[in-house]
């Protein structure tokens, strides 16, 4: 039988392990970055590798015959490290990304290449709700005369500045639930990543409706030369054939 490793961590690593198993073996490898993360079927693999020289080797040693990389569109140093651990064992690998967003009728964004200039992009004394994750929150807190709603899965490292809210929670999100916060916090911006999928988008539509601008984040861009698949059936055409 042979031996899948699905790099994970969201919904498309999941859904994509559901369709595999039990046909085939599938390992999903987990960060662990995240309290109580949604498990896949199969089999489930936490903590780092050490590096691409850890994945390569892993992979060797666990008889891997297919990687797919279904991690979050902006971890880029998993996909890099999955990039060179295929070049050196051999091993076939395709990337799964989700779509990422695009501007609609409606939509007031602003493109923004890094989390640095996302932050230079909010005006002073703006209320900001901000969704680009726990690890995130220094880049923008350090900013005078600012006030964040910030939300996360998990809470960020102590101490938390007086200018921020954590808001704990995880999606998938409603519309009515975002307008709600929109109007209840008063918030002037929306600052998010570009992390494409529908399990975050009602922050987006809520947004449009409010008429409250965006700064969207632009995900960093896939390796050249690496296969890619947009869908969790096109990943499974490419593992079946």
């Amino acid at each position: 039988m042979r031996r899948v490793l699905i790099l994970g961590g969201t919904a498309e690593a999941r859904a994509l392990a559901a369709e595999l198993h039990p046909r085939l073996c599938v390992v999903t490898s987990l960060a662990g970055r995240v309290t109580n993360p949604r498990l896949p079927v199969g089999e489930v693999r936490e903590g780092g590798f050490g590096g691409p020289d850890g994945l390569a080797a892993w992979l060797a040693a666990e008889r891997i015959d297919l990687l797919v990389d279904a991690t979050h569109p902006f971890a880029a140093r998993m996909t890099a490290s999955a990039v060179a651990a295929s070049a050196a064992t051999g091993v076939p690998l395709l990337i799964l990304r989700r779509p990422g967003w695009t501007e609609g009728p409606g939509d007031t964004w602003s493109r923004a290449g890094s989390l640095e200039e996302a932050a230079a992009l909010v005006r002073e004394r703006a209320r900001v709700f901000l969704t680009t994750g726990r690890r995130s929150l220094p880049v923008f807190a350090a900013l005078p005369g600012r006030w964040f709603l910030a939300r996360s899965v998990d809470p960020p490292e102590p101490p938390v500045p007086a200018n921020v809210r954590v808001l704990l929670d995880r999606g998938p999100y409603t519309v009515a639930g975002e307008t709600a916060l929109i109007r209840e916090h008063r918030l002037d911006v929306l600052v998010t990543k570009d992390s494409g999928g529908p399990m975050t988008t009602a922050k987006l539509v809520a947004a449009r409706e409010t008429g409250l601008p965006v700064i969207m984040v632009n995900r960093p861009p896939v390796p050249q030369g690496v296969l890619l698949a947009e869908s969790v059936a096109e990943a499974v055409a490419w593992v079946q054939g």
